[in-house]
């Protein structure tokens, strides 16, 4: 398995006699066509043929389709997604992204990629999720980084109903990096040439990273700088403001990674776009009650957490509403 060296932009059931545990829903195995080989994926359907369809596009970094990541996230926020919505009648696909976990395949170097091969694998996927659901079209939903994806998609592939973002920065992501290494006091040594490395790679110039600082040096290693220059090149403000289908954006009030000025950006960018804020969770939609910054990352790391109450029906509603709206 070939995973990317980039860093993430950062980081029991009860059994009863009565009532009877709800059987889960049926999954079945996918593949569309990749660069060099297959790009798979899992596809929760409920059987109801008139339901709306959803392409879920994970985070940033080695995230796989279920939303957890070998840098210590184990939260399965996408499968749990996954299943709130097929609780509802949503079917869902999700995916191992270019080169990683079952997808690795699709390309020898997971590093190499940029944010149009991204788009290509998403217009793969809208084909594949059309043809084995007989859906008119695809939602496509990006969390994070995916959420940029999404944006980048909307424009140029075929097929999409409109866009789900969750957690999605609302400006460039050299413009957020910046500010995740300012907002903490322990980075400032190392400032000097994290600083002028992003407003390179801004520029599309790649950087010498020999004498950088050894906390800068996976954060700007040169197998990655592509995509750092293909990613931060995108606005997601500029994207938004093009588009002409329904968006609902959705952003947790505990996400320590993108904020509600970020979501707020993106409401004010298109009048179409419907904002939903929920108090309580974070970045990996997990329930958080207080401001206490360990009680969150930890997190990241519980399994046994189930999805933030309000996340599922927020997306279910807005999908259900606004396929209704789109067939009248």
């Amino acid at each position: 398995m070939n995973l990317p060296i980039r860093r993430a932009l950062i980081a029991a059931l009860l059994l009863a006699c009565s009532p009877a545990t709800p059987a889960a829903p049926p999954e079945s195995f996918l593949e569309a066509p990749g660069p060099a080989g297959p790009l798979k994926g899992t596809l929760v359907s409920p059987g109801s043929k008139s339901a709306p369809v959803v392409l879920i596009i994970p985070g940033s970094g080695p995230t796989d389709r279920d939303g957890n990541s070998p840098l210590g996230i184990r939260a399965s926020s996408y499968r749990l997604l996954a299943q709130g919505l097929a609780a509802r009648g949503i079917a869902t696909l999700r995916i191992d992204k270019r080169g990683m976990f079952a997808s690795a395949a699709a390309t020898p170097d997971a590093n190499a990629v940029t944010i149009p091969d991204y788009v290509a694998d998403v217009r793969a996927w809208v084909a594949v999720l059309r043809r084995e659901t007989g859906a008119p079209c695809a939602w496509v939903l990006g969390h994070s980084e995916g959420g940029l994806v999404a944006l980048a998609s909307a424009k140029d592939v075929p097929g999409i109903c409109g866009l789900v973002l969750i957690a999605t920065p609302g400006r460039p992501l050299g413009q957020v990096l910046r500010e995740q290494l300012q907002s903490n006091p322990a980075n400032g040594p190392i400032l000097g040439q994290a600083l002028p490395a992003i407003d390179a790679l801004e520029k599309g110039q790649r950087v010498d990273v020999s004498n950088f600082h050894p906390a800068l040096q996976g954060l700007f290693n040169p197998a990655v700088q592509g995509f750092l220059i293909s990613a931060f090149s995108y606005d997601p403000v500029r994207l938004l403001a093009e588009y002409g289908q329904p968006v609902l954006v959705l952003q947790g009030q505990r996400d320590l990674q993108v904020g509600e000025a970020d979501a707020r950006r993106l409401q004010q960018a298109n009048p179409r776009v419907q904002l939903v804020l929920l108090p309580d969770v974070n970045h990996v939609l997990k329930s958080v009650g207080s401001d206490d910054v360990g009680a969150n990352l930890a997190t990241y790391a519980d399994p046994g957490l189930p999805l933030a109450p309000g996340v599922a029906d927020a997306v279910a509603g807005f999908l259900v509403s606004a396929s209704k709206a789109a067939q009248r």
